[in-house]
């Protein structure tokens, strides 16, 4: 079940790096835009702070959770199943605030969210 947890959280961190290259790298690119729905570029200039910030906590967030993976198959177990737990935890709460304030961001919050929460729940069930 471990192994399981440790692939969905892999996964999760993968998601979070790729979201983290779109809010902090490319921002004002077209592509990214739409995928945000930001219709007009001085929107894009306008939030392009915030977004650089917040693909770093996605970042932090994609980090740990690989931190976490590796302390466990090193043979840290508590040290890894916490990291991996609050990481997964957090992805699935910022998930969570991002489709309670925006519906129409659903489809994104679905990716971020339902691969952590399934390594989440391996992980408190495998341990």
């Amino acid at each position: 079940m471990l192994v399981t947890a440790a692939i969905f959280t892999l996964v999760s961190a993968a998601i979070h790096f790729y979201f983290f290259g779109l809010e902090s790298l490319r921002w004002t690119v077209p592509e990214t835009m739409g995928v945000y729905g930001i219709t007009a570029p001085q929107d894009a200039d306008t939030t392009q702070p915030l977004a650089y910030i917040l693909g770093f906590y996605n970042l932090f967030l994609g980090v740990g959770a690989v931190l976490g993976v590796l302390l466990l198959g090193l043979g840290n177990p508590v040290a890894g199943l916490t990291l991996i737990s609050f990481s997964t935890a957090c992805m699935v709460l910022a998930a969570v605030a991002l489709l309670a304030s925006r519906w129409p961001m659903a489809r994104i919050a679905m990716i971020r969210g339902i691969p952590a929460l399934l390594a989440l729940v391996l992980t408190l069930m495998g341990s």
